[in-house]
């Protein structure tokens, strides 16, 4: 995935651009970067790898490096960002988030440019941010150049460009698929993709770029240069896993959505009759928190925390970059709590089920603990794509899935054809994928929220969100 924060502003903003940036650190572990411009220097740019590193302290002496009053940061689990280009449309610093998944037809149509060339990094490969640019340079001007390049781009991409003048450009995506969010202050507009990212910084908000719409940004005014699409299509997977608890979609909190989420999940149980004597309901922290603290408050069962991650020095457990790493460190930070897992029957709800390596190591892990019983709903419906809009937790092949390896299993890829029915927990398929992912992963029983509850839960029209990775559905 990825994120980032852009403010143009009266006075130096570095310091809000180095703040706004850190705070999209839940989004994305590879690479951090800052783009300043100022009239004395013009534009300038400082990029860090931050695998191992929190992006604050791989950026603490950014302030010695760089000065201006418009900047642009990013947050990035992909390529290098953001990049300085020099081009028919002048010199701009631009980054993005997002995915390009036909990079190389595209390369293709540069090439057949003359003289057209790109810096390759290892393997050959070509850095998205500067083949969108490549794109957007083919035009006369950015309005045109970034409708051109979102229309050419499968994927999905929104773009933030540091103008050698000092304004911003900002271009959501153009279905919505990611927010792109305006902020205010007496002396400074900001562009961010957190809500929150911002308030702590002094700024309100202003307003949600609408799909496809690009505005101009300076320290005085936000301009749209070209209106937002009809067509949305956020992704609802912000809100169940990836979004920050304290972040706004669409005026929908994070937090108040996963406490609701819990609910339905809760009630769907009662109606059926599942896991009726739990001692303790839990999430699999720390985004599954909020949907059990909802299951709780819903069933009227405790609310434990049978295990608590050890946080100060681990970091999260996505960050490592092989599957390896990111078990074992998931194992190292988990700490138990004897007293809440002897002899008792546990409820815990996660945010998603994908690969299920971890939650297997989890489950062992209590029953190692002396767990009774080790229950689990998951706050999503079961995964069966892998995404191809965003790059985050992104299968390299649906057969990674555990849903699907599950399926391929019981009734081999004619089951592909039955995607629907196995989603469904009412079905006989829908029950013999819970029973054979259960004899899997150790489980007393396994039920997934079902779509119709996720997108209640949300609030927003089922036709404005993605869910692509749970139907297929584009």
């Amino acid at each position: 995935m990825g994120g980032f924060f852009g403010a143009a502003s009266r006075r130096e903003c570095i310091d809000d651009v180095f703040f706004g940036t850190d705070y999209h650190s839940h989004l994305g572990t590879r690479i951090g970067g800052m783009a300043a411009y100022s009239t004395d220097i013009g534009l300038q740019r400082v990029i860090h790898h931050i695998v191992n590193s929190p992006f604050r302290t791989k950026f603490e002496h950014i302030f010695d490096e760089m000065h201006g009053n418009s900047a642009i940061g990013c947050i990035s689990d992909s390529d290098p960002q953001p990049l300085l280009i020099r081009s028919r449309l002048g010199t701009y610093a631009i980054c993005m988030t997002g995915v390009i998944n036909n990079a190389e037809e595209l390369l293709s149509r540069c090439f057949s440019k003359s003289g057209e060339h790109f810096d390759a990094m290892t393997g050959g490969a070509v850095n998205s941010v500067e083949l969108t640019a490549a794109l957007i340079n083919q035009k006369t001007n950015f309005v045109d150049g970034i409708k051109y390049a979102q229309e050419l781009i499968v994927g999905t991409a929104s773009i933030l460009i540091l103008r050698d003048d000092g304004s911003i450009i900002a271009a959501r995506d153009k279905v919505g698929r990611l927010p792109v969010i305006i902020g205010k202050r007496d002396d400074a507009y900001c562009v961010s993709f957190e809500s929150f990212a911002f308030l702590k910084l002094g700024y309100e908000t202003v307003r949600e770029l609408g799909p496809g719409e690009i505005v101009s940004v300076t320290a005085d005014r936000v301009e749209t240069l070209s209106p937002p699409g009809e067509e949305m299509r956020i992704c609802a997977f912000l809100w169940s896993y990836y979004g920050y608890p304290t972040s706004n979609y669409e005026g929908v909190n994070v937090e108040t959505m996963r406490y609701r989420n819990g609910r339905i999940i809760a009630r769907h149980d009662a109606e059926l009759g599942n896991a009726s004597d739990i001692d303790y309901v839990s999430g699999v922290p720390d985004s599954g928190t909020p949907h059990a603290i909802g299951y709780a408050n819903e069933s009227r069962v405790p609310f434990a925390r049978p295990f608590i991650k050890y946080t100060p020095t681990w970091p999260s457990s996505f960050m490592p970059p092989t599957q390896v790493e990111r078990d074992r460190v998931a194992k190292m930070k988990q700490i138990p709590v004897h007293e809440l897992i002897q002899n008792k029957k546990l409820l815990f709800v996660d945010d998603s089920i994908v690969r299920g390596t971890q939650l297997r190591e989890t489950v062992e892990f209590l029953y190692e603990n002396g767990a009774k019983e080790v229950h689990m709903r998951s706050a999503c419906p079961p995964i069966m794509f892998g995404c191809k809009y965003l790059n985050f937790s992104r299968a390299t092949s649906d057969m990674e899935l555990i849903a699907r390896r599950v399926i391929m299993e019981l009734e081999g890829r004619e089951g592909f054809d039955h995607i629907d029915e196995y989603s469904d927990g009412s079905t006989e398929r829908g029950k013999r994928l819970r029973k054979a992912i259960c004899e899997k992963l150790h489980l007393s029983s396994l039920e997934f929220q079902t779509l119709d509850g996720i997108v209640e839960a949300i609030g927003l029209d089922s036709c404005k969100l993605c869910t692509y990775c749970w139907n297929g559905k584009e």
